[in-house]
């Protein structure tokens, strides 16, 4: 009997994948793509972010304080 393969971590995320891990709209990832806020890798004709990029990019939100 054979264990199930462990999930591989996704290193690599399209626009739409990046926008609902960040809770987001695809749009709103394509400007800051765009802005250079969030930055992203070219494959041939497809655009990809890096974990680590969204990583960077969360932790460079500032809080809002009421």
């Amino acid at each position: 009997m054979s264990t199930p393969a462990a999930p591989v971590a996704r290193l690599l995320y399209k626009p739409e994948e990046a926008a609902e891990a960040l809770a987001v709209g695809r749009s709103t990832v394509y400007e800051l793509m765009a802005a250079g806020a969030l930055k992203y890798i070219k494959l041939g004709r497809c655009r990809r972010i890096r974990r680590d990029d969204l990583e960077r990019y969360v932790a460079s939100l500032t809080p809002q304080s009421n």
